[in-house]
């Protein structure tokens, strides 16, 4: 079972960067479809940018397109999103879960993912 731990949140300006990462521990991701979600408040919680195990297959919502990019450390226990060009409505609550899968399957919906590490809180001020 892995856990996750998610950290690189804090308050920046619009159009500033942050970049977050989620660590892993238990396992490596090699089996896991992942994720980033927000979750604003008085919002549902939605993908921000979704990968299958074998990190082939990747989907960005389209608000983030051109602006965040997902990488992953080598050894594969530690997960980064590269947020550029930050913008008021991204601000959130961010996540980072992962669910072990047996084939290349993405997953949209949070309800999907069983592991889930803490939060962390972006906040971009205009």
């Amino acid at each position: 079972q892995v856990q996750l731990v998610v950290t690189g949140g804090g308050l920046v300006q619009a159009g500033d960067s942050l970049r977050l990462s989620c660590a892993a521990s238990g396992s490596t991701f090699d089996n896991y479809a992942m994720g980033w979600f927000r979750q604003a408040q008085g919002k549902e919680r939605e993908f921000v940018v979704i990968w299958s195990r074998s990190g082939n297959k990747i989907v960005y919502t389209e608000s983030v397109k051109g602006r965040f990019t997902i990488s992953r450390d080598n050894a594969k226990t530690t997960a980064y999103l590269q947020m550029n060009s930050l913008m008021p409505e991204d601000t959130a609550v961010y996540y980072c879960p992962a669910r072990f899968n047996v084939d290349d399957s993405l997953y949209y919906g949070h309800p999907a993912y069983p592991y889930w590490g803490q939060g962390t809180q972006v906040t971009a001020t205009s």
